[in-house]
């Protein structure tokens, strides 16, 4: 049976065949630079990494087999587990509490008509703005014992609770995640600004003609509003509270004792201190694994509430 393509001309069925393969071509001249780049720069890395997590290796010699020892040591080395124990406690002083507090800024930040409402805004942000290292270096200054912190409270009368902040053991590691809740609220705040304001004014003036509260409003409809930003923070500030190093090594180099010891600082510390790549390596690996798994967590969930 003839049909209308058969009857068409050759040229006519052959041209959207040429034009697809035409697409194609440039879509892969297109895409293979950038991915040859992150194979390079990303993957052959990554891959590197995991290869020499079976190994024992001292960075200089001839590495030998060690098959599964390092991953038993990163999970039964009471300094390598307890590293990652205080990493997930920063997570809440990196990211719940930035939370917490950046909603209640952001909210008060756009629904307010304050003067000088954008100096506000930039000083939330500032903290963004610094170096890590340079934060790290003022804060180890502020906790120290003849700093800003110890003095405030002797001029309030409350010498007893004065002492060396990040020499204590009992509050080294609340007083490294307090200068990350400061760093990150600054993100959250501007993050959640930013939902906020694409908040039609109507269903508040709607909430309110109802009988609805502040806190009503807040959580029934600023909360919700702001879903996809809310899951945007908890992804950064997580990742970030995960591979912190910076921070630790310039205020407290993992001291006093094992106390604020974190993954990112230990693979630091066993590659480059202690000549254990090997177990540098499968501790990096557990800790990409750890944060893939948690933000994978956080976004299924949120996937999940829609």
């Amino acid at each position: 049976m003839t049909t209308a393509s058969d009857l068409a001309p050759a040229s006519t069925r052959r041209r959207p065949r040429s034009k697809t393969s035409g697409r194609k071509a440039v879509i892969i001249g297109l895409l293979t630079p950038p991915l040859l780049v992150y194979g390079a720069f990303m993957l052959y890395p990554l891959g590197r990494v995991v290869m020499l997590s079976f190994y024992e290796w001292d960075g200089l010699g001839t590495g030998s087999w060690a098959g599964l020892s390092n991953y038993v040591a990163t999970f039964t080395d009471p300094r390598l587990a307890g590293s990652f124990l205080h990493a997930l406690i920063l997570i809440i002083f990196y990211a719940v509490f930035p939370l917490a507090i950046g909603l209640v800024l952001a909210t008060l930040l756009t629904r307010s008509e304050v003067k000088g409402i954008g100096f506000f805004r930039t000083v939330v942000f500032l903290p963004q703005v610094i170096a890590m290292v340079v934060l790290a270096i003022a804060w180890r200054r502020i906790y120290a014992p003849d700093g800003l912190m110890n003095s405030a409270l002797r001029a309030v009368g409350l010498d007893s609770l004065t002492r060396a902040w990040l020499g204590d053991f009992a509050t080294a590691l609340p007083a490294v995640g307090l200068i990350g809740t400061w760093v990150c609220t600054g993100l959250v705040t501007v993050l959640l600004m930013s939902g906020i304001a694409g908040i039609p004014r109507s269903y508040y003036e709607a909430a309110m003609l109802d009988g609805a509260g502040w806190w009503q409003r807040f959580w029934h409809i600023t909360v919700p509003g702001v879903r996809a930003e809310i899951l945007v923070s908890l992804t950064l500030t997580v990742i970030a509270a995960l591979k912190t190093f910076d921070l630790v090594y310039v205020t407290t180099s993992g001291g006093p004792g094992t106390s604020t010891t974190v993954p990112s600082y230990e693979v630091y510390n066993q590659a480059f201190r202690l000549g254990s790549v090997g177990t540098a390596s499968s501790l990096a690996v557990v800790l990409t694994l750890v944060i893939f798994a948690i933000n994978l967590t956080i976004n299924l969930l949120g996937e999940k509430d829609k």
